[in-house]
């Protein structure tokens, strides 16, 4: 908790507090990626079509009522067939939509990070994850509940929220940190403070090592932000000129960097937004205009316009549904695992605890890395991203993440459910090195649960980052 910044009690970013400010938007960008991640790794994207096309051409013809023929045997058979379609092309769409937004808010942790850097010195990003769910932005007016859940039209809802380009309807209160009304906003406020105090280069300190464009380090696209649509035609989520990682050296490069993460986030001015019906939002599902992109090539929407698209055809497939089959057919059940809410690693039986724990532990270390690299010298950066982030890391991160589901508990109202990862934060002992303990996690997994042995080689690969005096220390986060 930054607590010298929130007894000021500000109104406005100003020279004196850009600092936190910017530390700020860093712990905001750090709190959306466990919900979002968690919603991603609830969708199964390659659901079984076959299977599906049984299910449904059965309840199809259970419509069947004596003479009363709702379906032949092959109307039934296209009808499922159509309808599985669907669920496929959703399915696979929805999962590259959450992970394309994934993978640009580590881009908007590390351009707030990049901007920190060189005004004030070295972001913060270790352990900066929130600790107690349902969380909350900081300084968001109105507040509003942030969960780790399964993909649903109310965590779609959200999104919606997180992402909104103007205010929300709701009761205003006083903020525990900065206060603003939407993300962009807040951003807007510290680009002001950039314009009218930050002009002369003397302000920015080159020497201070960032993650700089043309190294390799970001990617717009990898293979899990391609879906095929119902013709089989594929589409990557993100467009290759929707933005890049930004080198602060001045001004201009300052307030590029934060303009990037508005347009990504919210889109361009003119883009969708909420409808206010009687005091309150809801969706607008009419077409998308040109504010709703963020790139040149106006291939890609922003943020708010991707899950406002995902909310509007997911409400049209439960509308369909629920005209065909009543309550007896949930599309959902077809490609969303059953994840309870908020779930925590103390709620698993001991072997799916070692296993999370283990996924816990990898995922902090990404944040251990990447501060890292804000310390260190070119060669060592590039090392540690490379091998680290990059390949290792995101290779047993997502491994991990897609095994979880796989183990089932009972949890505490009797019901079975899939394990979901908890993208808790790891607190890393100084005994030995974040490597060595991540080593010995997952020995002891592997040991009850062979399933993860398969990644072990990858596992000892990880790059060795020393556990330095300031990642050693015991953070708290703005958001509690």
């Amino acid at each position: 908790m930054l607590s010298t910044f929130l007894a000021s009690k500000p109104n406005e970013v100003t020279p004196s507090n850009i600092g936190e400010a910017l530390q700020q938007a860093i712990e905001i960008e750090i709190a959306t990626i466990p919900v979002y991640l968690s919603t991603y790794y609830s969708i199964n994207r390659t659901p079984d079509q076959s299977a599906i096309e049984a299910k449904l051409k059965a309840a199809l013809l259970a419509k069947n009522t004596g003479t009363a023929q709702a379906y032949t045997e092959q109307q039934a058979e296209e009808k499922a067939k159509d309808l599985s379609a669907q669920i496929m092309v959703f399915a696979n769409k929805a999962g590259a939509s959450i992970l394309s937004v994934v993978i640009e808010e580590m881009l908007h942790m590390s351009l707030s990070s990049n901007v920190k850097q060189a005004l004030v010195g070295k972001p913060e990003l270790v352990n900066k994850g929130p600790n107690v769910w349902p969380a909350y932005l900081a300084g968001h007016e109105p507040q509003f509940p942030i969960n780790r859940a399964k993909l649903s039209q109310d965590q779609l809802y959200t999104f919606l929220q997180i992402e909104s380009p103007a205010k929300l309807e709701g009761q205003y209160k006083n903020a525990n940190a900065l206060p603003y009304t939407t993300i962009g906003d807040f951003y807007d406020m510290i680009q002001g403070c950039i314009e009218k105090h930050f002009s002369d280069a003397s302000c920015y300190d080159t020497s201070r090592p960032q993650l700089v464009p043309k190294m390799g380090y970001y990617a717009q696209n990898d293979i899990d932000t391609l879906y095929y649509d119902k013709a089989h035609n594929p589409k990557f989520e993100n467009a290759e000129d929707s933005g890049d990682l930004v080198h602060v050296v001045d001004q201009q490069s300052a307030l590029a960097a934060l303009q990037e993460i508005v347009e990504q986030g919210e889109g361009h001015e003119g883009g969708h937004k909420f409808k206010v019906v009687d005091g309150v939002d809801c969706v607008d599902c009419s077409p998308f205009t040109e504010g709703s992109f963020d790139d040149k090539d106006r291939s890609e929407l922003a943020h708010f316009d991707k899950f406002n698209e995902l909310w509007c055809e997911m409400q049209k497939m439960e509308e369909e549904y629920k005209t065909l089959f009543g309550d007896s057919v949930d599309p959902k059940s077809f490609y969303v695992f059953d994840f309870e809410d908020n779930v925590m690693t103390a709620d698993y039986p001991d072997i799916i605890q070692k296993v999370s724990t283990l996924t816990n532990a990898v995922y902090s270390y990404l944040y251990v890395m990447t501060q890292a690299c804000y310390y260190a010298e070119k060669n060592t950066q590039y090392e540690i991203f490379m091998f680290g982030i990059h390949k290792s890391m995101m290779w047993i991160l997502g491994s991990l993440c897609g095994i979880l589901p796989s183990m089932k508990y009972i949890d505490s109202k009797g019901f079975e459910r899939s394990a979901a990862p908890t993208f808790e934060n790891y607190a890393f002992n100084t005994a030995s090195s974040p490597k060595a303990q991540i080593i010995a996690l997952f020995n002891e997994a592997a040991a009850v649960y062979p399933g993860v042995a398969y990644l072990k080689d990858r596992i000892h690969d990880l790059p060795n980052v020393p556990l330095e005096p300031y990642l050693a220390k015991p953070a708290q986060p703005i958001l509690a």
